[in-house]
């Protein structure tokens, strides 16, 4: 047996796994059990179940993904019924892979798989999207919904066990089988999975293959987020959510999302989901079986947005685009300036250390131009728990409680430590903690037309900003300016340090050739094209920035894992916090001598 235990999973913090195949023990049962057994032991270890008309054997989620996995064993003993009983998150884009193992399980060996997983959130930073399926030789003959707000859901079929045996029919199969010498024992039993009168049912045939169902990425985003923020809510009992809208894209994406979750149980209690219906009464505390009818009026009780802006920093135009965004998606909107509590805060330094600090447009140092950024969004971090405390209260909600804060950050903006420590990065939850900027764009453009939101567009049009620094005629804080790269750069940079396990100097070798100008183009490259330095300079500026910033991933809010590239400290991603300077290492030396000889 095969646990997993990496990435997200521990697994054998708590288990050990059996590590003799193809035996067992007989496990004497405690008293109790015994009585209501019938039976004074229990088979246990590694073996397969025999009926009178077919062989089931079952293997674990993780084993699934093995290379060498115990279906293929199982098949070549004749095992014709293989079960999975799985804990599979989710991640975005992942359920191609899942499916094509699952196919390639019985493509290859004949069989039946009956693919069940676990589906919500694990209370945790996980969402597990169910997507149940049976398959047939290598065919997809019924298939669960992947995101769905319902406690348990069933799928069935009907097969043909002939269809099985004629499939493995094949010679070269027969021989591999004959010589496998992976030999199960078989637990008999006396259960049929078939029966005589049901072969008469003239009305019963086997069902008819179907095409796999995908959801498109942007669909994915809605959909899970959305099931996971419900989930997450009617769980920790919190009287809902508060989201800082900044008029930017990240933020809008999170409210979009908090937008996606109301229509998801719109769409329930529709359905008649008694579970949904009753969670909507007990958190939003409607009465006389009164329930909300549109995803606006639930959101309205359960979604609190505020924008807190600065005389100088802040826009109309992203002042605007919060409250129109407010609007639309029905939340209960707070527009107010946070001037008052960053001057009292700036007037310490004045008169505690006589010194006035000034921004960089202004002619202040790079120290000065992060302390008074720093702390208009650290006092908009306390603002936000301020207002989520006291908001159900002042609205005289029944019940009061308080609010959960959800942060902002995309996955690229931590990876590369473009926040600031205990600012409105610091929430409760993060829906878009490991989505990159280009997915969010995207999501935000299918939400625009899907959910029927025009508002969305002037998101995306916009350039993103902290706006924390006073705007000039000559001058507007850009986010990818003061990165020194731009989001699909970090998106690469971020892909290739932790799925392809490279360092500074290889990530410089693989990009050298990727993005460099003398590379063949076809018609779907996008890829910056970069001449080596410039390739050089980037891949340094990157680490550079992530190793000096990685103390702040000790303290990143929560996010839903939705990439394998996440940067969470928790337990996904265990890095050092503390590295030493890159500007002397070995890689970065390795760069300038790999430079100079593609230079000569």
């Amino acid at each position: 047996m095969w646990l997993a235990n990496d990435g997200n999973y521990r697994e054998m913090r708590h288990f050990t796994p059996w590590s003799r195949p193809r035996e067992y023990d007989e496990y004497h049962l405690p008293r109790r059990i015994q009585k209501l057994q019938g039976a004074t032991h229990v088979t246990f270890g590694d073996a397969v179940i025999s009926t009178p008309d077919t062989c089931i054997g079952a293997e674990t989620c993780e084993e699934l993904f093995t290379p060498d996995p115990p279906h293929s064993h199982m098949s070549l003993d004749g095992v014709e019924v293989i079960t999975n009983s799985s804990g599979s998150h989710f991640t975005l884009r992942k359920l191609d892979t899942r499916l094509q193992l699952i196919m390639e399980a019985t493509r290859k060996n004949g069989g039946i798989y009956l693919y069940a997983n676990q589906q919500g959130c694990d209370g945790d930073r996980l969402y597990y999207d169910g997507c149940a399926m049976i398959l047939v030789n290598g065919g997809i003959i019924a298939q669960g919904s992947q995101f769905s707000l319902n406690d348990v859901e069933v799928i069935t079929a009907t097969i043909d066990l002939e269809e099985v045996r004629a499939y493995r029919s094949a010679i070269s199969r027969g021989l591999q089988a004959a010589k496998s010498k992976a030999k199960y024992d078989r637990i008999q039993t006396d259960f049929e999975l078939s029966s005589e009168e049901e072969d008469l049912d003239l009305g019963r045939g086997p069902s008819p293959l179907i095409q796999p169902r995908y959801h498109s990425v942007e669909e994915e985003i809605a959909l899970c987020s959305g099931c996971y923020l419900w989930d997450y809510l009617r769980r920790c009992g919190a009287a809902g959510y508060l989201v800082p809208l900044s008029g930017g894209i990240d933020s809008c994406a999170t409210a979009t999302i908090v937008y996606s979750m109301c229509r998801l149980v719109i769409e329930a209690i529709k359905a008649g989901n008694n579970q949904v219906i009753e969670d909507v009464k007990r958190l939003a505390k409607y009465k006389e079986g009164k329930i909300p009818k549109t995803p606006q009026e639930l959101c309205n009780q359960l979604f609190h947005t505020i924008y807190m802006g600065m005389s100088k920093q802040s826009s109309k135009e992203t002042r605007q685009r919060a409250k129109d965004l407010a609007e639309a998606v029905g939340s209960f909107h707070v527009n107010l300036d946070i001037d008052e509590v960053y001057q009292a805060q700036r007037n310490l330094i004045v008169s505690a250390l006589k010194f006035e600090p000034k921004f960089k447009v202004e002619g202040g140092t790079v120290a000065e131009n992060l302390m008074l950024q720093n702390i208009q969004a650290r006092s908009r971090m306390v603002t936000a728990y301020e207002f989520a405390q006291i908001l159900p209260t002042t609205r005289k909600r029944p019940g009061g409680g308080n609010l959960l804060v959800l942060g902002s950050a995309n996955v690229g903006e931590s990876l590369r430590g473009y926040l600031t420590k205990y600012d409105c990065s610091s929430a409760d939850i993060n829906p878009i903690g490991s989505i990159d900027k280009s997915d969010l764009k995207r999501f935000i453009a299918w939400a625009e037309k899907n959910f029927n939101l025009p508002c969305l567009h002037e998101f995306l049009t916009a350039v993103p900003t902290a706006e924390l620094e006073p705007i000039k005629e000559t001058y507007v804080q850009s986010d990818e300016v003061d990165m020194g790269m731009t989001y699909d750069e970090l998106t690469t940079f971020g892909r290739l340090r932790k799925v392809h396990k490279l360092g500074p100097f290889g990530m410089f070798q693989r990009l050298a050739h990727e993005w460099g100008s003398d590379r063949k183009r076809g018609p779907d490259d996008d890829a910056p094209v970069h001449e080596p330095r410039q390739v050089a300079e980037k891949v340094k500026r990157f680490f550079h920035f992530y190793a000096i910033n990685r103390h702040k991933m000790t303290t990143l809010t929560p996010a839903l894992h939705c990439n394998d590239y996440s940067p969470d400290d928790n337990r996904f991603d265990l890095r050092p916090f503390l590295y030493p300077s890159f500007w002397n290492s070995w890689s970065f030396k390795k760069i300038d001598e790999e430079l100079e000889k593609i230079e000569k």
